[in-house]
């Protein structure tokens, strides 16, 4: 079993997890490298991770992937068996996806060590990404209520979706805040207390440190958007802010074709 992986990209971190959640046994590529996105493009056209390969089958993003481990490798369950908390975990996986990881990403590009930034975020997007954050750590923190996890007892998708955004989140300073949320520490402590969770964080620190070490092999310039990173920074009012990224050359949009 092979992962086209990348240390910071949380989608793949979300694979990992699920893959050592069921004891799978991978191998690993950092499919963002420069020397790498030939082959990243032979299974992906988009040229974006994470892409799961196991034997014949190619499962491309993660979300697919997580469904595809589930089907194929079904203990431990990624979800619940009760019809209301699979609506529940498939929601928060698609919240992370989409709400978190947009906020976190536009706000942190100016952390990326491989990008050489010289300028500095648009005025009040720090401020913007702080306070969307603050509600849905609010809405999370209701969501997850006793728990431990977000739907019970069990780790499902939503907990290896979210812990990755969550995580990022507290990295470019925008923690949530324990004593406002206590359901949610609670949350992030009963996670990192797994063996798996504990597993891969080992793991992800020795691939950050291998990244941090050689910057020089990925891209320095050009950043990729897609479409909820483009609807949360359109939404705050940062088009114009976009368009001059566009203008200077600064932006890939990924293709399917």
């Amino acid at each position: 079993m092979l992962l086209y992986d990348n240390a910071f990209s949380p989608f793949a971190r979300k694979v990992r997890l699920a893959l050592r959640a069921k004891g799978l046994v991978f191998e690993s590529v950092d499919a963002l490298a420069n020397d790498e996105r030939a082959r990243l493009a032979s299974v992906n056209t988009r040229v974006e991770v994470p892409v799961l390969v196991d034997g014949e089958l190619t499962v491309g993003g993660s979300a697919d992937i997580l469904a595809y481990l589930d089907d194929r490798y079904p203990e431990p369950p990624l979800l619940p068996a009760e019809p209301g908390a699979r609506v529940k975990a498939r929601e928060w996986q698609r919240l992370a996806d989409s709400v978190f990881d947009a906020i976190v990403h536009d706000v942190s590009l100016w952390m990326w060590p491989m990008l050489r930034r010289t300028d500095q975020p648009p005025a009040g997007l720090r401020e913007a990404a702080a306070a969307d954050l603050g509600k849905l750590y609010a809405r999370l923190d209701h969501a997850i209520g006793p728990g431990p996890f977000v739907c019970g007892a069990a780790v499902s998708i939503a907990d290896l979706a979210l812990l990755p955004h969550v995580s990022a989140a507290k990295a470019v300073g925008l923690p949530f805040e324990a004593a406002a949320h206590p359901n949610l520490a609670r949350w992030s402590k009963a996670l990192r207390e797994l063996p798996f969770v504990r597993e891969e964080n080992v793991a992800l620190q020795a691939s950050v440190g291998r990244l941090m070490a050689n910057p020089q092999r990925y891209e320095s310039t050009k950043i990729v958007w897609r479409g909820d990173r483009l609807e949360w920074l359109f939404e705050k009012g940062y088009v114009d802010f976009w368009v001059r990224e566009l203008r200077e050359g600064r932006v890939l949009i990924p293709s399917s074709l």
